[in-house]
């Protein structure tokens, strides 16, 4: 197995900030859509110009929305024949439209 990367303390410590960061953002778009200020097809519009929403799983998105549980995502994604995995940026055009079918937006 390869080994890490030796970084600097300083290195480490923009990276840890780096993370952090994308977290918070990530958070704050599911608190979004949980709160219905945003749709998402919004979110998937954003997707195509900001690299943190499209790094998002695509499972994590779904459980966010209002009246989405763990299980009905899931069932959702397997119907869809989209990956527990999925990251938004992996989405293909049928994918994007049967979840946007689906999802009432």
């Amino acid at each position: 197995m390869a080994e890490p990367p030796q970084l600097t303390t300083e290195q480490r410590q923009k990276a840890l900030e780096k993370a952090g960061e994308v977290r918070r953002r990530r958070a704050e778009v599911k608190a979004k859509l949980k709160m219905r200020s945003m749709s998402l097809s919004e979110l998937l519009d954003q997707a195509e110009t900001d690299e943190v929403v499209a790094g998002t799983k695509v499972l994590a998105i779904l459980e966010s929305l209002p009246g989405m549980g763990k299980i009905r995502a899931r069932k959702m994604m397997e119907e869809i024949g989209i990956a527990d995995s999925r990251r938004i940026r992996g989405l293909g055009d049928q994918q994007r439209a049967s979840l946007l079918a689906r999802c009432g937006d």
